[in-house]
């Protein structure tokens, strides 16, 4: 419990049965926008959740009417009256948001945001950056920075590998809000659930996954994100690389051998 006049953490963490984590962004009051603080806590948290084999996946929520309406603008804009008018105040708040996002994919456990309320510029940048999402019916998205003189070069960057390029362009050079419908039209979010529903959706997804293999989870996320980058024989190349690496593990030997057994394979996670 928090002493008396003492802020509440701006992030919340909470360890599910089965190995899932829940991650709560909690700045409600500022619709939880990512200050510094609460980058360098998704940051840590992160690194870490990367080193505990007993997590297996996790959730990315938030408290209060939205899950994330992006960088806090307030605390960008006080900074302009530094001596070099907030210049390396905003690289700082950026490399530390740009670490997050390469921290989620580079997480051996999958990550999936649990969205309500409305995710804008980098709070659609978590979304677009997390393995798999769940968005309530109410749920909106945008890239909105075009509306304000700041093109949303960083949530593009996650967008723009999530959704088509159009898709993404358009939300990107207009700046308007998408619903959830088409958020799941375009890929941005993989399902779409009833008002209130999304986080404990995203919960029941994560113990699904997480009643799999952790070793052969983690392997195959590790390779997806790896591919992406290469070209298309190299693709094959490592993929097939992989494949061989997974064949020789126990849970694939394990798996095999239940499968054809006609029984429910006993992972050990190697």
């Amino acid at each position: 419990m928090n002493v008396a006049n003492e802020a509440p953490p701006e992030l919340l963490r909470e360890d599910r049965p089965g190995g899932v984590t829940l991650l709560v962004l909690n700045r409600p009051e500022r619709r939880n926008g990512l200050s510094l603080a609460l980058l360098q806590a998704l940051r840590r948290t992160l690194a870490e959740i990367a080193q505990e084999r007993g997590v297996r996946a996790v959730v990315l929520a938030a408290s209060g009417p939205a899950f994330c309406a992006g960088h806090d603008l307030a605390e960008l804009r006080a900074h302009r009256a530094d001596a070099d008018g907030g210049r390396a105040f905003f690289r700082t708040v950026m490399d530390e948001c740009a670490s997050v996002m390469q921290a989620i994919v580079a997480l051996p456990q999958p990550v999936i945001a649990a969205v309500h309320g409305v995710a804008t510029a980098a709070g659609c940048q978590l979304v677009a950056t997390a393995d798999l999402a769940v968005a309530e019916e109410g749920a909106r998205f945008c890239t909105p920075g075009v509306a304000i003189g700041l093109f949303c070069a960083t949530p593009a960057v996650a967008l723009s590998r999530a959704v088509p390029r159009k898709a993404a362009m358009e939300m990107l050079l207009t700046g308007e809000m998408i619903d959830a419908a088409e958020a799941r039209r375009i890929g941005l979010v993989n399902r779409v659930v009833a008002q209130g529903a999304a986080r404990e959706e995203a919960i029941a997804l994560a113990q699904r996954i997480a009643a799999r293999s952790a070793f052969v989870i983690r392997l195959g996320k590790a390779a997806f994100h790896r591919q992406l980058g290469l070209d298309l024989a190299s693709a094959y190349s490592d993929a097939s690389s992989v494949m061989v690496e997974n064949l020789m593990a126990a849970d694939a030997a394990e798996g095999i051998d239940a499968f054809l057994e006609k029984r429910a394979p006993v992972w050990q996670d190697r």
